[in-house]
């Protein structure tokens, strides 16, 4: 019996260490960037960097959400499908993400598959 306890402790203590944060769903409102350009040089954000946006979405680059308080979302699941299709007509738009907000190894993540232009 202490056999299996010592297994099972040994395991839930592996995926423990495995998986990310649980996910919390949350809105999270910001800018869609690239997240290449944007961790290049975070003056490479609104009008005057969108075509540039815009190409790197359409080959599949990771896209971000930037908040105003300068946290970096990566943008996953469904929105990010199809090389970012959802995305790119929205790259460089203040916009609201809802989905499932969670970590892993310091990077902050939102899976969702849909977005809203954000309320001026």
């Amino acid at each position: 019996m202490r056999k299996f306890f010592a297994i099972m402790s040994a395991a839930t203590f592996a995926l423990a260490l495995g998986a990310p944060a649980f996910a919390a769903t949350e809105t999270i409102k910001g800018e869609l960037v690239d997240q290449t350009c944007y961790n290049k040089d975070h003056k490479n954000m609104g009008a005057a960097h969108k075509d540039c946006a815009v190409t790197c979405a359409k080959k599949g680059q990771q896209a971000a959400l930037v908040t105003a308080d300068g946290k970096v979302y990566e943008v996953m699941g469904g929105l990010a499908a199809d090389n970012n299709a959802k995305l790119v007509p929205h790259m460089s738009h203040t916009v609201e993400i809802t989905g499932d907000v969670s970590e892993k190894d310091g990077h902050m993540m939102i899976m969702a598959d849909s977005l809203k232009m954000a309320k001026k």
